[in-house]
């Protein structure tokens, strides 16, 4: 059995990360003391590993639950399509990184846009769709995704980090202060209309990841730098990290 400290450290995986995998189901720990640590055995380590896969080929983690979760799913089928679709992807990124040095040798002259052929890309989401495309909770997730053009797709995104940037209007605030926790809200409710139910254990473990590092954290902070004017030099450092508090006061009241 390992701690949930040890599997981060083994797996690069952050801390809050695998609490947020918990929260959501993607991850159970295999046992909880008493004291309430985490433990994981090979068993959990397995199905992390498969994870990881997953969000390599860029796969959301309701899907990847919707594919673990079911009883049909054959490891080996699931493993050899994991490395079938990672094939496809690498060659198509040999073809990137040619052209690029085909570019840089000799110019625009070289330019082509064969690499960029989207066709590789629908090949790509076809042959997932026929491997995992048949469970409920993926065809409801894709039903869910489909239903949007591009241009709408912007439209929500941007739409979530005009939301941060308020937040990074609001760092001088304590995180228990009410324009804070409406703001805690607004960003709940957001979710639950334009992604999915939004449930109290689903946002604490947002608040998690918001505040885990990496891109998310990045992005986040980006997001609330462009909002406040009345912050010094750091821009939005620190935004994610405060709605991160700013969520868990709100799940506990």
């Amino acid at each position: 059995m390992k701690t949930v400290k040890e599997v981060s450290e083994l797996t690069g995986v952050s801390v809050r990360a695998l609490h947020h995998y918990d929260a959501i189901g993607l991850l159970r720990p295999t046992r909880v003391t008493e004291a309430g640590y985490r433990l994981y055995d090979g068993e959990a380590l397995k199905r992390l590993w498969t994870i990881l896969l997953f969000r390599e080929l860029d796969f959301p983690l309701a899907a990847i639950r919707a594919i673990l979760d079911n009883p049909a799913t054959d490891r080996e089928n699931v493993l050899n399509a994991q490395i079938e679709l990672l094939e496809m992807r690498r060659n198509r990124l040999d073809g990137v990184i040619r052209l690029a040095k085909n570019v840089r040798d000799r110019g625009g002259e070289a330019m082509s846009f064969q690499a960029f052929d989207r066709e590789k890309q629908k090949e790509y989401a076809r042959r997932a769709k026929e491997t995992w495309g048949g469970t409920e909770a993926y065809r409801e997730f894709e039903k869910k995704d489909a239903g949007r053009a591009p241009e709408e797709k912007e439209e929500v995104n941007e739409g979530l980090m005009r939301i941060f940037r308020e937040f990074g209007g609001l760092l001088a605030l304590d995180p228990a202060d009410a324009p804070v926790q409406a703001q805690v809200k607004a960003l709940k409710d957001y979710i639950t209309k334009h992604f999915y139910d939004c449930k109290p254990e689903i946002l604490a473990g947002l608040g998690q990841m918001y505040a885990a590092g990496g891109e998310m954290t990045q992005n986040i902070d980006a997001a609330g730098g462009e909002m406040t004017q009345n912050i010094d030099a750091a821009g939005g450092k620190g935004t994610a990290e405060f709605v991160g508090r700013a969520i868990e006061i709100f799940v506990k009241h």
